[in-house]
């Protein structure tokens, strides 16, 4: 027997406990370094926060996995927690307030619960499997705009976006050819979270790793929201690209996205 709402307790105090360290710690100064190019950015405080959620998961529940963007998978079991411990680390290392952490909980193949918290506007938003979404203590829904040219959407590129992969560039320009109004945040969690909650009506991203996704897939569907790839096929954490929105944009975003 699993106790998500025990899970989703705890994702939701580590989300707060690391988001606050980071806060103040880039206050304090940061050490940066690349990953896999010059424009992948790593923090100190990556790091620190992914081993703190790690070690304080690994206290409470030895036997349960863990995926994390900085060092990877450890353990096995059936319950595995999905972390990012910053999302938006590019946004972090320059000073920019639009990042967050992660958590979400995966049991036997399924994330049943999830945690994201954005710290610079102590927004909280989280969501267990058959019960909404929520910010903070106020349950959200997805927006209502049923029609693609009074919609506000949001994308994201990936770090070789240079090297154009999958028509990434032309993907972007489709929409900007339509006179869709699309913005670009730099957090993959924080744009499901903003579809989730009506600020953003769509969402559409060509890479996107399990730690991305987790939690938001989850806030988003919650909330009365609707994710594809790209081809309109059911939406995997582990599979990419990544189609998000409140349902009734769904098939018009997709046409456009298949028009490339």
């Amino acid at each position: 027997m699993h106790n998500i709402s025990d899970y989703l307790a705890l994702a939701k105090r580590l989300a707060r406990e690391a988001g606050l360290y980071a806060l103040d710690a880039q206050k304090s100064g940061l050490q940066i370094t690349s990953k896999t190019n010059e424009f992948d950015l790593v923090t100190h405080v990556d790091k620190h926060n992914e081993e703190f959620i790690r070690s304080e998961i690994a206290l409470r529940y030895p036997d349960h996995a863990f995926l994390g963007e900085e060092d990877g998978a450890s353990g096995g079991g059936e319950v595995k927690w999905i972390v990012d411990p910053i999302d938006g680390t590019v946004n972090y290392a320059h000073g920019m307030p639009i990042w967050c952490v992660s958590i979400g909980v995966e049991v036997a193949g399924v994330i049943e619960c999830g945690a994201i918290y954005d710290p610079n506007r102590d927004e909280m938003f989280w969501a267990e499997k058959g019960d909404g979404a929520y910010l903070n203590d106020n349950p959200i829904n997805v927006s209502k705009i049923a029609a693609l040219p009074r919609s506000l959407l949001v994308t994201g590129f990936p770090y070789n976006i240079a090297e154009n992969p999958d028509h990434a560039h032309e993907r972007f320009t489709a929409f900007l050819r339509r006179g869709i109004m699309v913005r670009r945040l730099g957090s993959a969690a924080l744009d499901l979270c903003y579809v989730a909650a009506g600020r953003f009506d769509g969402f559409f991203e060509g890479k996107l790793s399990p730690w991305d996704t987790a939690a938001g897939s989850l806030i988003l569907r919650e909330a009365g929201g609707m994710l594809t790839g790209y081809n309109g096929s059911d939406h995997s954490i582990y599979s990419d690209p990544i189609v998000a929105s409140n349902g009734v944009l769904h098939q018009q975003m997709l046409e456009v996205i298949q028009s490339v």
